[in-house]
């Protein structure tokens, strides 16, 4: 958790010196990404919330993303957490979204995606992005954390441009 901390402390300056704002909607991480940025002294400058989008049913109530709005688009992939990102975003209404889809292990998921596979998406620039994941390990708490890092890494990365 100390990596992800220290990731953490990076974006909380920037936000907090650029005055805005972010919300996270995670999924295989668990609620990781959310509580490394929380665990930064003054995140209530600029965390205004999050959740965890492990199901359906979250993806509607908690996204409120419909199942229309799903056609064409499966969960664990590049154009879902780029929506995830932007729809959290839009919730929230924050500056920045950032979104984790994935399966942690140690089986893959049913969209046939191997254990050790997650997108994560950041909304907040002209047009929303993701990146891929692939560590190749079925090592559920492991790979919960190289998904968070990753995550925060992609949102430093987009933060910096």
């Amino acid at each position: 958790m100390k990596e992800l901390v220290a990731i953490a402390e990076k974006i909380a300056a920037r936000l907090i010196e650029r005055r805005q704002t972010i919300a996270v909607a995670e999924s295989s991480t668990g609620g990781l990404i959310s509580a490394a940025l929380l665990a930064v002294p003054g995140a209530s400058a600029y965390f205004l919330g999050g959740a965890v989008v492990y199901t359906r049913d979250a993806r509607r109530i908690l996204a409120d993303i419909p199942d229309e709005a799903m056609k064409g688009i499966r969960s664990a992939s590049e154009p879902y957490a780029k929506l995830l990102a932007s729809r959290i975003r839009q919730r929230f209404a924050t500056d920045w979204g950032l979104s984790e889809t994935g399966a942690t292990g140690p089986a893959g998921n049913r969209y046939g995606d191997a254990a050790g596979h997650s997108c994560m998406g950041v909304a907040g620039g002209p047009e929303p992005t993701a990146m891929t994941l692939e560590t190749g390990s079925a090592d559920r708490l492991a790979n919960m954390l190289v998904f968070a890092e990753t995550a925060l890494n992609f949102l430093l990365q987009n933060l910096s441009r």
